[in-house]
């Protein structure tokens, strides 16, 4: 979305400074002073990469690439040692392609996001702020309320849609799944653009709820042969490899389209983005890196990689 590519990366930059501090100052105290680099220095980078939750895998599978390439070069310095790391990371980011939000929106109206993920996460604040987004690239949003366990949950985003002007549409069901069946045919009879599902915080760990999931996944394919157009499953940036245990349960109950890590600027471990797209060949589409209404960014793999390195 060319109108937020021009906001990213000063934001990204912002909201990445505990990890870009955290590691910069780790490789400067390791490597400040040395012409070129050892291999009792690469170890060390390897741990550096581990604790900023790049993992130990793909930490292992960059260092490796890094000896390769320094094998055949003359120039080990620091430096260089840096470009490589930037690219290789980059490389990362590659792997998976990008979402064309903007061209899928507008070959599948009402285009249906699903947003799922465990309590606590910002999932329900992420609903508020993409509507937000939406409607500022001329969208006709509606927001719907799935979550018929917390009555605070509801109320959150009643006031967060006022703030961003998009309507809620709500319901006295206590079925979460009738509730986004009336939703979808309301949005399509009301010629929406975007409807965006807000469901319940549920534990990966409790398989009633997991599986309310999945019977909403169902109704939505009954009413749309393709079913939901983009399900986002919404993670906390601080929780590190727990993010990951929970993208695996998520993705037995209900197929993940892309991922929205939250609270990236409360934390020194930006790497779980690296690890989480090598494991799971999914983009993430969206960081948060702060509470303001503007503070979720469209990811960019070039901007997220130069605001950590």
């Amino acid at each position: 979305m060319k109108f937020l590519k021009n906001l990213s990366f000063e934001k990204i930059k912002s909201g990445l400074e505990k990890t870009r501090v955290n590691l910069i100052t780790k490789l400067s105290e390791t490597f400040s002073g040395k012409p070129t680099i050892d291999e009792n220095s690469l170890e060390k980078l390897e741990e550096i990469l581990i604790s900023s939750d790049i993992g130990s895998k793909l930490a292992e599978e960059i260092i490796s690439r890094i000896k390769k390439l320094l094998f055949f070069e003359k120039d080990k310095s620091f430096q260089r040692i840096k470009e490589i790391l930037r690219q290789e990371l980059k490389n990362v980011l590659l792997e998976v392609q990008t979402i064309d939000l903007e061209n899928d929106i507008k070959q599948s109206k009402p285009y249906i996001i699903l947003i799922v993920g465990i309590n606590g996460t910002g999932k329900t604040t992420s609903v508020a702020k993409l509507a937000n987004i939406y409607k500022l690239l001329d969208y006709k949003v509606l927001i719907v309320s799935a979550d018929k366990f917390r009555a605070a949950a509801n109320e959150q985003l009643e006031i967060w849609a006022e703030r961003v002007g998009v309507p809620v549409f709500n319901s006295n069901s206590k079925d979460p799944s009738a509730v986004v069946y009336d939703s979808i045919k309301h949005s399509q009879s009301n010629g929406y653009d975007i409807v965006l599902i807000d469901t319940a915080g549920r534990l990966h760990t409790h398989k009633n709820l997991m599986d309310e999931l999945h019977k909403i996944k169902k109704v939505i394919t009954s009413l749309k042969s393709t079913g939901a157009d983009m399900t986002y499953l919404v993670l906390d940036g601080n929780t590190g490899q727990n993010g990951l245990l929970q993208a695996k349960e998520f993705s037995k109950y209900i197929d993940i389209s892309a991922f929205i890590i939250t609270k990236l600027d409360g934390t020194a471990k930006g790497g779980i983005v690296f690890q989480l797209i090598k494991e799971f060949k999914k983009p993430v589409k969206f960081i948060g890196v702060g509470e303001k209404i503007d503070d979720l960014i469209e990811f960019d793999n070039d901007a997220y990689v130069e605001s950590i390195i």
